[in-house]
């Protein structure tokens, strides 16, 4: 396959295994401390790493609205990129994106025709071209510019599915024109309905010469299908439909009969298609408005997205329960949408715009706001969220594991590490990690650290169950500090998977078990922090 050439591209290829795995400090809570959404304040493509061990393979759907580097300064990003470095800061987001997607996942991209057609390049050499779905033109203004040599009205909403064949879309609720297509003008009892036309293209006139005849309208006059059609029955079926009130001949009854459609009888959605109206999708006006609506006393933020967009998107691509997440996060429209619909989310935002925009909004979601689809969802508050920021690497620049990092989120990057897959334990973003205090001789440390009781197995993976002796301080030596790999700690861990016949991988600081020792019982067993090959 073709891919797209540029200057730095080849850093920018290897720039996603480069980033440090750093960690995520807690901030602060916001209504339910047990919601599994977070709103997370850094560099997107560091945080993006950092949620690798945890939720690789597990978001259902990404939506990201990135600088359009339309050469135009903006007040909360550098927009004025120039083309290279913008596909270079792209190309490894998408990448860790692809990884954090699930196999039944699918990216939403917003752009403009400044990068669109580029973007669409790259996104198939990441997602690979056959899983590409659709580049949808949603309308984002619907004022002419009058000066503009042709007014542009629509950006590009590039989507793709991390594997084509296991995505499935959701139909769109009839909603806006679509809904507004059904009427009732002759006060059927069956309700609302639309008319389509009674005739068909004839693919072969000869064959069809039986469903060309003339219909008798109510008027009186009679009609013959258009030249080149023929009728969709013959005179016994439209006689019936006609005695049924199935066929429309117009107000005055002097029009070319039309077949009515029931809305009680078509599919309870329709399927999404790559026109999106202000109308149904909102437009650039209307996030304005809402922004200023929730912020009446700030500057409102320069590029925001309607909600009724979102909404859009999250009505194909999800359904309530699953894991949306947005790397440019922005007003924090993407988050306000998935939590009133039901959705859990991550949103990550550079800068003090996290704190400043971002937590106050998504804080008055979790109050029960009531602006953009509010109403329309049923939207009454709730839920929670947790704000962390981008704390430290867990490695140091010379490979040791920095001080701060507690038993969690190593055991977390070690699985990720070992198995390609999120850990399942307990999750890192707790409270922000401070070093431990050395312990005295007749204090018995703990594996996970500061008043944390975590288990050393981390899990079994395939057949080789995974072990880590981390007390949180490095250079803790003694047998009885639990770094160490010794026949009382090796009968210890032993105990927690009697049955598990298969290899054990044991990560530690030193182990005193001898060589023969260690094959006899299938141990291997890595040295921390000299064996962890990734940083």
């Amino acid at each position: 396959m073709p891919e797209l050439t540029w200057l730095g591209e080849r850093k920018a290829r290897l720039a996603a295994r480069q980033v440090p795995y750093r960690l995520l400090e807690a901030v602060s809570e916001v209504g339910d401390a047990a919601a599994d959404n977070l709103l997370i304040q850094g560099d997107n493509l560091a945080a993006l790493k950092s949620l690798l061990p945890l939720y690789a393979g597990r978001v259902k759907c990404v939506f990201i609205d990135p600088p359009y580097n339309t050469r135009s300064a903006f007040e909360h990003y550098d927009d004025n990129l120039e083309h290279s470095q913008w596909l270079s800061m792209m190309y490894p987001r998408l990448v860790l994106l692809r990884d954090l997607l699930a196999e039944d996942g699918s990216i939403w991209v917003t752009i403009d025709d400044n990068e669109a057609h580029y973007l669409k390049v790259i996104m198939d050499e990441v997602f690979e071209r056959s899983n590409f779905v659709a580049d949808i033109a949603w309308q984002k203004v619907f004022a002419k510019k009058n000066k503009a040599l042709i007014s542009g009205s629509h950006d590009h909403l590039l989507v793709a599915a991390k594997n084509i064949q296991k995505w499935k879309r959701n139909l769109l609720p009839r909603s806006g024109a679509a809904a507004r297509a059904f009427k009732n003008p002759d006060n059927d009892p069956r309700g609302n309905w639309q008319s389509v036309s009674y005739s068909v293209q004839s693919e072969d006139s000869d064959r069809r010469q039986a469903y060309r005849y003339a219909i008798r309208l109510p008027s009186g006059r009679e009609v013959m299908p258009p030249q080149g059609r023929h009728w969709n029955g013959l005179e016994d079926r439209t006689a019936l439909l006609s005695a049924d009130r199935r066929l429309w001949f117009g107000k005055d009854g002097d029009s070319p009969p039309r077949l009515k459609v029931f809305l009680s009888e078509v599919q309870d959605g329709i399927v999404p298609d790559t026109w999106w109206s202000h109308d149904d999708a909102g437009s650039n006006q209307d996030a304005k408005k809402e922004i200023l609506a929730l912020f009446p006393d700030t500057e409102p933020f320069g590029t925001p997205k309607p909600e009724a967009l979102l909404n859009r998107v999250l009505e194909v691509a999800t359904n309530p329960g699953d894991l949306v997440l947005d790397s440019f996060l922005g007003s924090g429209t993407t988050a306000a949408v998935a939590h009133k619909m039901g959705r859990r989310w991550i949103g990550i935002e550079m800068g003090e715009h996290a704190a400043t925009h971002c937590l106050p909004r998504l804080t008055k979601v979790v109050e029960g706001e009531q602006g953009g689809i509010s109403q329309a969802v049923g939207w009454q508050g709730g839920g929670g969220f947790r704000f962390m920021r981008l704390g430290d690497p867990v490695f140091l620049d010379d490979g040791r594991i920095a001080p701060s990092v507690r038993f969690a989120p190593l055991a977390a990057y070690l699985w990720f590490l070992e198995t390609h897959v999120p850990w399942a334990g307990t999750s890192h973003h707790g409270p922000s990690p401070r070093p431990s205090p050395r312990r005295g001789e007749g204090e018995k440390p703990t594996s996970a650290g500061e008043g944390e009781k975590l288990s050393p197995l981390l899990g079994i993976h395939g057949d080789t169950a995974i072990v880590l002796l981390y007390n949180g301080i490095l250079g803790d030596k003694r047998p009885q500090g639990g770094n160490v790999l010794t026949h009382a700690v090796w009968d210890e861990v032993r105990a927690l998977a009697p049955d598990h016949a298969g290899p054990w991988l044991v990560y530690g600081e030193a182990s005193r078990l001898q060589p023969a020792t260690l094959k006899k019982h299938g141990i291997v067993f890595r040295q921390i922090p000299y064996d962890i090959g990734a940083r």
